[in-house]
């Protein structure tokens, strides 16, 4: 009877070990193929080009008057360049809210179409945090946008901006609710 106790016990324990490094196998190799998962995921994601500025414009429908006038003043190519950028992206109901004839006027001008988009991009990237704390910011049509921040949110000028940080790979875009006009056009 001791006998037959003593080999139930060791038949017990030999079984839980069993199971226990079993299991362990078990986990271990769940772990791995999630890992392995997780790797391939991460490769895609890198394989995989991040869109750039006129790809994230291109795809959203809000913007599809500032994708028009960008392919009419030449610029989708430097704005698929590597940057960095910052872009205060005007929505269609923006450039809709221009003066009657504006917007037609601006899109036959290639020049002055250029220097009103090139007023929207700040060479450089500005995330929102960045640019509440500054007061005006250099343009790539070489004129300034003058930068406020308040009760109101945050303004470019006369433009409100309505969401921040959209980021791409060659920079961040920020919208705004109307278009930014430099003094000398219009």
């Amino acid at each position: 009877m001791k006998r037959t106790l003593i080999t139930m016990i060791l038949i017990g324990f030999a079984a839980t070990l069993a199971f226990a490094s079993g299991s362990r196998e078990s986990r271990t190799m769940r772990a791995e193929t999630t890992t392995q998962a997780e790797t391939m995921t991460q490769m895609e994601e890198q394989s995989a080009p991040a869109p750039t500025i006129v790809d994230i414009a291109a795809g959203n429908e809000r913007f599809s008057t500032l994708v028009t006038a960008l392919g009419e003043a030449g610029l989708v190519e430097t704005l698929n360049g590597e940057g960095p950028f910052t872009v205060f992206a005007p929505t269609n109901e923006a450039f809709a809210a221009l003066p009657a004839g504006a917007l037609e006027s601006l899109l036959a001008d290639k020049e002055a179409l250029t220097q009103v988009l090139l007023y929207h991009v700040t060479p450089g990237t500005y995330m929102a945090s960045d640019v509440v704390e500054l007061d005006t910011a250099d343009t790539a049509a070489g004129m300034p946008v003058k930068i406020s921040a308040g009760d109101d949110g945050v303004m470019i000028n006369e433009s409100r901006v309505v969401v921040t940080d959209i980021q791409a790979s060659n920079g961040v875009i920020h919208v705004i609710d109307r278009v930014l006009l430099p003094q000398t056009t219009m």
